[in-house]
């Protein structure tokens, strides 16, 4: 049972959160929601444990599916970047900027790049193209994220600055372009790269928050480098390009680990677990 550990721990870890903003805030959505999602990792990782093919998949669809459709679509609350920005700047905690403190902001301290592997919508359609394995050395294009950061920030900032009525309205046409203009990006980048996580690497705002908080992540892919013959197939095979290789946090590309696992899978001398 001990190897059940980790889904355990976050079952619970998902469950404290729901029941605190239950209580605190007096709305049952927030225990159904993280219940929902703690559940999903729970069964996922459970799966993948017991040699489950498509566990890492299963999570992404239901976590993803469920935050796209059902809050994105048919809640119209936007989840992307810019209603974290709008929520913030209204000095409302709930929403976007509950699912931005829990999942991107102090949850890496714990889970690392979790989301990125398990549950972001963007990243759901772009494992499912055929360039799984990088087909090419690291570009020179991460400053493009930061960018869209910065772009992100300065669109919300200003619709505010110039009084925008229907804010409500604009966020919800933000969502929909914003996911469009996402997926287009997506698809060109990995199939002009050869590479299913371009968009993560070079382009998703989103990792200035995620990497920073990630270096410190408590549940991250070790390596006993005692044991490792250095064959280089977890370097292959890892789409974030991470030196897995190593034991350090300061490896190469170190916050970059989406905790796919896959590493793990090819090692010939279970030196990474």
């Amino acid at each position: 049972m001990k190897k059940y550990g980790v889904p355990l721990l976050l079952l619970l870890g998902f469950g404290a959160v729901a029941v605190a903003l239950w209580l605190s805030t007096g709305n049952l959505f927030y225990l159904l929601n993280f219940s929902y999602i703690g559940l999903c990792i729970a069964v996922g990782l459970t799966l993948f444990i017991q040699g489950g093919r498509f566990a890492r998949r299963f999570v992404q669809l239901a976590v993803g599916c469920y935050m796209l459709l059902y809050l994105g679509l048919m809640c119209r609350e936007n989840m992307q970047i810019e209603g974290f920005w709008y929520y913030l700047f209204l000095g409302i905690f709930e929403a976007a900027t509950i699912h931005y403190a829990v999942a991107k902001l102090f949850g890496p301290l714990f889970f690392g790049r979790g989301w990125c592997g398990y549950a972001c919508w963007t990243a759901m359609i772009l494992d499912l193209l055929p360039y799984k394995r990088p087909q090419g050395p690291r570009k020179g294009f991460g400053f493009i994220r930061i960018i869209a950061f910065g772009l992100s920030l300065a669109l919300v900032a200003g619709l505010f600055l110039a009084r925008v009525t229907n804010m409500e309205s604009i966020m919800f046409r933000l969502f929909i372009g914003g996911n469009v203009l996402y997926y287009a990006v997506g698809i060109f980048l990995a199939i002009r790269l050869k590479d299913n996580r371009a968009f993560c690497k070079y382009v998703c705002p989103i990792t200035v928050f995620l990497k920073p908080m990630s270096y410190f992540s408590a549940l991250r892919v070790h390596c006993d480098e005692s044991l490792c013959v250095h064959c280089g197939k977890c370097l292959r095979v890892c789409p974030m390009d991470v030196e897995v290789n190593r034991e350090s946090r300061k490896r190469k590309y170190a916050t970059e680990c989406i905790l796919c696992y896959e590493c793990t899978k090819v090692c010939p001398v279970k030196a990474l677990r």
